[in-house]
């Protein structure tokens, strides 16, 4: 298992199972559309999908929430184009960046423990994060599956 979640060369042949490559896209495609949404439309999503109060901030601090969130989904951003890279190129890593995006999750739910958001309402945004999550998860026990029938060279 350990060779699959570490493959010792990055290539395009890709060991698991054919569904997780679909799962994988789809985390890859919601994530970029999460980060697209606060670079382009912060304030809203921040307010609507994610509950911060901003209306009850200062302009000046709500105007600071927007620009480190943006700063965050910018990393995420280029991180998903990474995935894309695995995803077309170098799907042998596949398993490698499911663990990544899951590890990426819970290290920020630890954060969130530690120094917690405030939020209003009921926002759908970590709902859906934990959708994803639970989406990461069966995604990566798929592709580090090897698929019947499958021969490993080398």
């Amino acid at each position: 298992m350990l060779d699959e979640l570490l493959p010792r060369r990055l290539d395009n042949e890709y060991r698991g199972n054919k569904l997780a490559l679909w799962l994988f896209g789809l985390v890859v495609a919601m994530k970029s559309t999460q980060s697209l949404a606060i670079i382009f439309n912060g304030y809203s999503t921040a307010k609507d999908a994610d509950g911060i109060p901003l209306d009850s901030f200062t302009p000046a601090v709500a105007q600071t929430v927007v620009a480190v969130f943006a700063q965050g989904s910018l990393w995420r951003l280029f991180f998903c184009l990474l995935c894309v890279l695995v995803l077309l190129r170098y799907r042998s890593a596949v398993p490698l960046m499911f663990a990544f995006l899951a590890l990426n999750y819970l290290a920020a739910q630890l954060v969130l423990n530690f120094v917690p958001l405030p939020r209003v309402g009921a926002p759908v945004g970590p709902l859906v994060n934990l959708m994803l999550f639970v989406v990461m998860l069966v995604g990566l026990g798929l592709s580090l599956r090897r698929r019947s029938g499958f021969v490993a060279q080398g």
